[in-house]
């Protein structure tokens, strides 16, 4: 007996199959109402439980968007403070250094003005007082000649004494004239030297007046930051953005020298601890020419934070400046130490190249003598170079990194704040598809009974017409009918 015959309620297949649909929607039509209800129940328990998912993510976002904003906050006043902490070293050394001369400065223009004061009074001109005999001069002068010698050679010898007379003033006042001048010109690099201290004077003004401009505005975004304003928050998200496309280019940057210094030192290596010893999968020499570089790198971090020009370790910055500056020349000589050894590995590096150079042409009977007189200098001297500049130019990769790790923080909270609202929008889109998957499911159903509805549909339809042809034949009795079922 095979399965479809066990179904088989009369021997017409087509009369079995249309009696077992009528029986599935008279069971169906019967079902209807809790069926209604389990498909919309279910189907708001899974809307209600994503809007509740939706609801709990949403305050997830917002609890890390409130930690995102204080950690940039926070991120932004230790920056600025760094930044004023700066300024005011700098505007304190320039007090220092230029306007704490200032009273010797006052002393100097003090003697200045006082030298040119006197010359200027020594050269005053003064009129030549008239002589006190032109009077009587003139008296004589008066007197009628009437032809007589005497008084003509008195007048005469009056003449001349008048005009020896105004030769010797006219020679002292020429005299006194060049002195005048004489001091003048003197005075001359008295004002060259008031015009260069009073030009030094004012440049250090307008220097401090600058900076008094710039440490306003920090001071200003300071206080935006303080108040946590929209703008201050704009400002340190883009900041921190672009610091961090900044710092990870610089990063990649490093990463290149680092491979380069990597395969500068790989090889001689392998000839001082063996190139055929492995670790697992690894060789020793790539390890250990690996650790150096590493310790390199390591070096350069505690030097920077050390010289106070980074600040991944706070330990290090609250030393005694005694103990800090030994750590300074601590981590420089073990970087300088290793710079050396890893000149001198590049060093060895190229006479290993050069004796497999020559191996090879004395396998093949060429000559290399001449090439290796004159050209191998040029590489060896670019190799050691390179060995010995690239530990110290890893040194600065600390400043990129301490950038890079600041902002990565802000980054990563952006990230996760854009993930959660986007599983939020999420789960909010499936509850409500969820809500309508239920309402399609029952006009589903109720399209699978649609002639027992139909059926219904007819009968109630000419229920209503009865009761409403009964009502218009007899109104008493419709209004009590009304009445009692009120």
């Amino acid at each position: 007996m095979s399965y479809s015959e066990a179904f088989m309620i009369v021997p017409n297949p087509v009369l079995s199959g249309l009696i077992w649909f009528i029986v599935l929607a008279l069971l169906l039509y019967i079902a209807r109402a809790p069926a209604h209800r389990v498909i919309l129940s279910f189907s708001r328990i899974l809307h209600h439980a994503m809007r509740l998912s939706a609801n709990s993510v949403i305050r997830a976002e917002q609890k890390l968007s409130q930690r995102n904003k204080e950690v940039l906050l926070a991120a932004g006043r230790e920056a600025s403070e760094r930044i004023l902490e700066r300024e005011f070293e700098r505007v304190y050394a320039t007090i220092r250094r230029d306007l704490g001369e200032f009273p010797s400065l006052h002393r100097k223009l003090s003697e200045e003005f006082t030298l040119m004061e006197e010359d200027y009074k020594q050269s005053t001109e003064v009129p030549p007082s008239p002589l006190a005999w032109t009077k009587a001069v003139e008296a004589v002068a008066k007197i009628p000649a009437k032809g007589d010698p005497t008084v003509s050679d008195i007048l005469a010898e009056i003449h001349r004494s008048m005009v020896k007379a105004h030769d010797r003033a006219l020679e002292e006042y020429r005299k006194a004239t060049h002195v005048r001048h004489t001091l003048l010109s003197k005075m001359t690099p008295y004002w060259r030297r008031l015009q260069r201290a009073l030009g030094l004077v004012d440049k250090n003004i307008n220097s401090l007046l600058e900076r008094a401009k710039i440490i306003d505005r920090h001071i200003e975004d300071y206080e935006n930051i303080q108040n946590q304003t929209d703008r201050a928050l704009r400002m340190l998200s883009s900041s921190a953005l672009t610091q961090f496309f900044i710092s990870s280019i610089v990063l990649v940057i490093a990463i290149g020298g680092a491979m380069i210094n990597f395969h500068l030192i790989a090889r001689p290596m392998a000839e001082m601890v063996g190139g055929h010893n492995t670790i697992g999968n690894f060789r020793i020499a790539d390890i250990s020419a690996l650790v150096i570089i590493l310790v390199e790198i390591s070096m350069g971090l505690f030097l920077m934070e050390s010289l106070r020009i980074t600040r991944l370790f706070p330990v290090v910055g609250a030393l005694k400046d005694q103990i800090r500056n030994r750590m300074v020349w601590t981590t420089f000589i073990i970087l300088f130490i290793l710079a050396s050894v890893e000149a001198g590995l590049a060093f060895l590096r190229e006479i290993l190249m050069q004796d497999e150079l020559a191996t090879s042409a004395l396998l093949r009977g060429d000559d290399v003598g001449e090439f290796k007189a004159e050209f191998v200098w040029i590489t060896t001297a670019a190799q050691m170079g390179l060995g010995f500049i690239l530990p110290f130019a890893l040194v600065f990769v600390a400043i990129p990194l301490e950038t890079f790790v600041h902002s990565l923080r802000t980054v990563l909270g952006m990230i996760g704040i854009g993930f959660l609202r986007g599983v939020a929008f999420v789960l909010r889109l499936i509850g409500n598809v969820f809500r309508y998957f239920g309402n399609m499911l029952v006009h589903i159903y109720d399209l699978s009974i649609f002639v027992p509805l139909w059926i219904e549909k007819h009968i109630r339809t000419r229920v209503m017409r009865t009761k409403a042809i009964v009502a218009d034949a007899d109104p008493k009795t419709e209004t009590l009918t009304i009445g009692g079922a009120s």
